[in-house]
């Protein structure tokens, strides 16, 4: 079975990124009426932290496109590259750094708490195409995800019930 079209090249990246963005204006909108302090003062290092997070998710996108090039998504199950670490790297980029290093840069508790919200939703999120992965590739990708974390990397292997 292959998958095609829109799904296929672009997952469950559309609708997360529409969820995380107005996410991230409500998470705005909470910042302005709540008076918290500031994560931080220095304007220098919140600019070098939301840089180097935006440097490291650039990497990580190039890496897991060479990893798996479009072309071959949904059909050749990829262990390696990227994919070696966490089963969705794109979305993991995303995530796990680029969200963090904005939370930081904004420099507010309400977008750290926003960027932890994310993975949680965006787990709900790729069950669909977890499901779709073990319907193409069976117990192959059922072996793959007891060993690899979904957007941050495994430090044990997990086992299956």
């Amino acid at each position: 079975m292959k998958t095609t079209g829109f799904n296929k090249f672009f997952g469950s990246g559309p609708v997360g990124f529409v969820v995380s963005l107005l996410l991230l204006f409500i998470a705005r909108w909470l910042n302005l009426r709540i008076d918290l302090p500031p994560l931080s003062n220095n304007e220098f290092l919140l600019k070098t932290i939301f840089l180097v997070s935006g440097l490291v998710t650039l990497v990580i996108i190039v890496w897991s496109l060479k990893s798996l090039p479009v072309e071959k998504r949904g059909n050749e199950l990829c262990t390696t590259g990227a994919f070696k670490y966490v089963r969705h790297p794109l979305y993991a980029a995303f995530l796990t750094v680029f969200s963090f290093g904005l939370a930081i840069y904004l420099n507010g508790y309400i977008y750290i708490l926003w960027a932890v919200l994310l993975h949680p939703i965006w787990a709900y999120l790729v069950r669909p195409e977890e499901k779709l992965m073990i319907d193409i590739f069976g117990e192959a990708y059922l072996e793959y995800e007891k060993k690899t974390g979904r957007f941050v990397p495994r430090l044990t292997t997990k086992k299956r019930r």
